[in-house]
């Protein structure tokens, strides 16, 4: 039987290494799966010539994929959403949840009117960013990577995304060897 482990792969929490090695510290972030998971791209079946055959590498697996967008306009979010939603929906992609914290982070920044004197005076900004949530399920790499730069190129003006990923990996022979004397309950 082969294990394979899930790795959560963001751009805050990265546990690989710089060349694909798992770090000497294994947190809470990696999980265990027993299941034999083979996905292969399809093949062509065109006869065309300018169509090639899948030379049969493996397909990364996602377990799934979270798109936090953040914006300064709510409704400008909605719209997005709105859109992202339809694009998944056209390509067949499973969505998980939608969500969006029900109040802004607001960052204040006080200053004085006046560069030099008169402490008194102040003047208060604040900066409101809106934040909406949507989880996409079970993806393989070719499809993630047509949506992600669909969406990206079609990101309306002061629109942040911010994409965490949730890849299904191979567990390594070092650690496959101690996890087949293991019995899982």
């Amino acid at each position: 039987m082969s294990y394979y482990l899930r790795v959560i792969n963001s751009p805050f929490s990265n546990i690989l290494g710089e060349n694909g090695m798992l770090r000497s510290v294994i947190s809470k972030k990696i999980l265990l799966f027993g299941n034999n998971l083979n996905c292969t791209r399809p093949s062509s079946t065109s006869n065309s010539e300018g169509l090639k055959k899948s030379s049969g590498s493996n397909d990364m697996l996602y377990q799934s994929v979270e798109v936090e967008m953040r914006s300064g306009e709510p409704a400008v979010l909605l719209s997005y959403e709105w859109f992202a939603s339809y694009a998944a929906n056209q390509l067949g992609i499973t969505i998980g949840k939608c969500w969006a914290p029900p109040k802004a982070h607001h960052n204040r920044l006080t200053l004085l009117k006046s560069v030099h004197i008169y402490k008194k005076h102040r003047v208060q900004y604040e900066v409101r960013t809106y934040f909406r949530h949507m989880t996409y399920e079970r993806l393989t790499e070719s499809t993630l990577k047509t949506f992600l730069e669909y969406i990206q190129r079609n990101v309306p003006e002061g629109v942040a995304l911010k994409i965490t990923k949730k890849s299904v990996v191979n567990l390594p022979s070092q650690l496959a060897d101690e996890f087949q004397s293991v019995n899982f309950k």
